[in-house]
């Protein structure tokens, strides 16, 4: 007997110790944490602790097991093929890339049917951006204007600021006061915290709502990382960076304490920003000869510019700081709480500082007061085996308050108008995902979101320091609430053919309270209420007939419904014009169709193809106006004539893009991409070019890479927007553009060429270093009032713990 006990005893310690298996990267050998485990049910799961390290006792032998991780391959395999170690391919913005953005749960590149781009951490790192606006760009797919160094607003498709939508964690950042014109919100989340940054391109309003018309911006940061054991598990990582254009001084640190059950993450990054130094060869009209400046005594006079190329005043300062705690007490259940602050110092409003009235200057100051940003978000996350109506519930409770406020005063004006605006946006989220069967998923949820406005208007005498109250920029104690329910079926017959299709409700409400602002404007009305709904929907294809060929085709409507800055807003769109309320307003709606192909040459050749329309009607744009029978109005001193915003238009946009990916050998890679976009709005009749329609632009990167080295050389160029192809609002804006040979505005072609270098020194410490715009251009990305950075020398130095 003694003989079969020992065989049983070795045979039990045999299959014990292979149920404990090993996930590591297929290249590096490293193990891989937080490796979701799962069964084809998702009726059992587990997750790889900090070494990589899992146990799969709990599955069945017949079962047929995935491993899934967002930054590899996902791999299935029969579980009793598996062995002690599983290798996992990481993923390179392939078929296999997993995606959030597209329904807020994890989806294959390859099953969804619209256009998608990502940067992951890395990517992040070694483009090595200012800000998150400049991180947007660096896709290739994404317009970026700048009114001033302090700001960013993304132009996507032709779409842009409050046309498209940002979320942050999931969470959506647009409030009830983003604006039809410029803005640079984006610059509030901080590229260092970001791990991973996915842009829908077109509508998504059928999972997002509101806003999301010409596409979707989703910033994911950085989690904690659990130990997964009893010991601890702690990560330290600091960058120091310095540019010479704008003398950037640049540091970062965050640090990660991870338990069994626990985990926390505090990051903190700091930038201070000097004036902005332009290109030496390009337009003169973009040159800074002269700004205004005040004496000792308090009098505004004339400077003249000792370098005409620094563009007098651009600098600030930006602190950024964000804190998470993560908790999850088991493989099923999981609590994420986030908070982010941001805060920049006072920056001025570029654009506006470089406007004439006559020989002199306009303005004496222009300045935005410091933009602030706080959010909380609490997660919850639950996987289940037993429940018919989900297999994954998440729910988001999110808070956020956003300050900002404006600062003008003209010339030799003793008066300077001060406007704050301070919004209070509370929302919650549940999102379900069920599996039907094993082709059919549906991903469904419901959506609330609550906007408080509160704005204040003053004039204060800067010689004695006396305020008296004025028009403010939005109604004071208005709100805009959004109630929605959505759902989206995935139905995937066989592998190569994956159709999906959505639907969403969405109610809005918004009421705007004019009673403070009826003092000095003596409008027709003391308040208003406007309440609407929208029903959007998608339908969509991915087909991939072999490996050669990925056929997308996504038809698609959106919608944005007026918000508080539509209803409300009083200012000066420009000079000589304001903007009031209008209080008939009703959603625009956007009706797209998109097609995309993909070639793949056995993965040594890339080829990415898309064209699309879109149709938007009832558009809400700013036309003429009469306020009580009149078309002028006095405003902060001036005769303005009056404009509102108004359903009064609609608009065609069609464009195509395409990409390539060459990989010329193991350690060289060509890419390139480029974007065409065109597009026109009836304007009282008469077609005319949309604003936000970017000229052409595109890139081209040559990398080369081995294990301690990278390095990419590459060009970014654009081209030309004749004074006929610009909108009519930006024809009248000659301050802002270089003049073509008939003394008219017109947006110049433009390029640059790039060196960045990325280099290992040891496992903890990686140097990286670049030269941008080596030839040192002279140039303005369409619709900015700030010229772009002439030749600039940049090093960041990063270590890890």
């Amino acid at each position: 007997m003694k003989p079969f006990f020992t065989l049983a005893f070795f045979l039990i310690v045999g299959v014990v110790f292979s149920q404990q298996i090993k996930v590591l990267d297929k290249t590096s050998k490293q193990p891989i944490p937080a490796v979701s485990i799962y069964n084809t049910l998702k009726t059992t799961s587990t997750i790889t602790n900090f070494d990589g390290e899992a146990n799969i006792s709990e599955f069945l032998e017949n079962d047929n097991i995935t491993f899934n991780h967002i930054l590899y391959q996902d791999l299935s395999i029969e579980k009793s093929q598996i062995e002690s170690i599983i290798y996992l391919t990481p993923t390179v913005e392939g078929l296999d890339e997993v995606f959030i953005a597209a329904s807020k749960f994890k989806q294959k590149k390859k099953d969804i049917p619209q256009k998608i781009m990502s940067l992951h951490a890395e990517d992040i790192a070694f483009n090595t951006p200012q800000t998150s606006a400049d991180l947007l760009e660096n896709t290739g797919a994404i317009y970026v204007q700048k009114s001033q160094l302090g700001g960013g607003s993304p132009m996507i498709r032709g779409f842009s600021t409050n046309r498209l939508l940002i979320t942050v964690d999931g969470v959506r950042m647009n409030n009830a006061i983003f604006r039809s014109g410029n803005l640079q919100n984006v610059i509030s989340i901080d590229p260092f915290s970001v791990e991973r940054t996915e842009v829908s391109l077109g509508a998504g309003s059928v999972v997002y709502g509101s806003d999301a018309v010409g596409g979707v911006m989703g910033f994911y940061t950085k989690k904690p990382k659990l130990s997964y054991t009893d010991s601890l598990h702690f990560k330290l990582n600091t960058t120091v960076r310095y540019a010479t254009a704008n003398h950037e001084k640049t540091g970062h640190f965050d640090v990660n304490f991870g338990l069994k059950k626990w985990a926390f993450l505090t990051s903190v990054s700091y930038s201070d920003f000097d004036d902005l130094r332009m290109g030496r060869h390009g337009p003169k009209a973009y040159l800074r000869p002269e700004y205004v400046v005040q004496d000792d005594n308090g009098n505004d006079y004339i400077k003249r510019n000792d370098n005409p190329k620094v563009q007098k005043p651009t600098g600030y300062n930006q602190i950024n700081v964000m804190q998470k705690v993560a908790f999850q007490p088991n493989n099923n259940v999981a609590f994420d709480l986030g908070l982010h602050y941001s805060e920049t110092s006072n920056y001025p409003r570029y654009d506006r500082l470089i406007r004439y009235r006559g020989e002199n200057l306009r303005s004496a100051e222009w300045y935005y007061g410091p933009q602030k940003w706080f959010m909380g978000n609490l997660q919850f996350t639950k996987l289940s085996s037993r429940s018919n109506l989900y297999n994954k519930v998440q729910t988001t409770l999110a808070y956020q308050n956003f300050e900002e406020s404006r600062y003008d005063r003209d010339y030799q004006s003793t008066i300077k108008n001060i406007r704050k605006e301070q919004v209070d946006a509370l929302s919650f989220n549940a999102d379900f995902e069920k599996l039907l069967s094993q082709k059919t998923e549906l991903f469904y949820g419901a959506e609330y979101v609550f906007n408080k406005v509160s704005s204040k208007g003053k004039e204060q005498n800067i010689v004695n320091g006396t305020t008296n109250n004025t028009v403010s920029r939005y109604p004071d104690n208005s709100n805009w609430q959004s109630a929605a329910a959505y759902l989206n079926l995935k139905y995937k017959p066989r592998e190569q053919f994956i159709l999906q299709s959505g639907i969403r409700y969405n109610y809005i409400s918004t009421y705007a309270d004019f009673s403070n602002n009826n003092t000095f404007l003596n409008l027709p009305f003391n308040d208003t209420k406007i309440n609407s709904d929208a029903v959007t929907g998608s339908l969509g294809i991915s087909w991939i007939p072999n490996k050669m060929i990925h056929w997308k085709v996504n038809t698609s409507t959106a919608f944005r419904a007026p918000n508080i800055d539509d209803v409300g807003k009083v200012f000066d769109s420009e000079p000589g014009s304001v903007v009031v309320p209008n209080n008939h307003l009703k959603p625009e709606y956007a009706y797209n169709a998109e097609i995309g192909l993909g070639l793949n040459f056995n993965q040594i050749c890339l080829i990415d193809l898309a064209t699309y329309y879109t149709y938007l009607d009832n558009a809400l744009v700013r036309r003429d106006f009469t306020l009580n029978g009149e078309s002028q109005i006095m405003y902060d001193g001036e005769l303005s004539d009056i404009q509102a915003v108004q359903n009064a238009s609609h608009a065609n946009i069609y464009g195509f893009e395409v990409g390539i990916q060459l990989h010329v050998s193991n350690h060289i890679k060509l890419t390139s991409q480029y974007n065409f976009i065109g597009g026109d709005e009836d304007n009282n009749g008469k077609d005319v070019p949309v604003r936000h329609v970017a000229p052409q632009f595109g890139n081209t990167h040559l990398v080369w890479e081995n294990k301690k080295l990278k390095v990419d050389f590459y060009a970014n160029y654009n081209g030309e927007l004749s004074y006929n192809q610009l909108a009519p609002s930006e024809q009248g804006k000659a301050y802002m553009y270089a003049l073509d040979a008939n003394g008219n505005p017109y947006a110049p072609s433009w390029y640059t060429v790039n060196l960045k270098t990325k280099y290992s020194l040891s496992p903890s410490a990686t140097i990286t270093a670049g030269l941008e715009n080596i030839t040192d251009q002279r140039y303005k990305t369409y619709s900015s009032g700030i010229a772009s950075a002439g030749r600039n020398f940049l090093v960041s130095l990063t270590y890890s713990l």
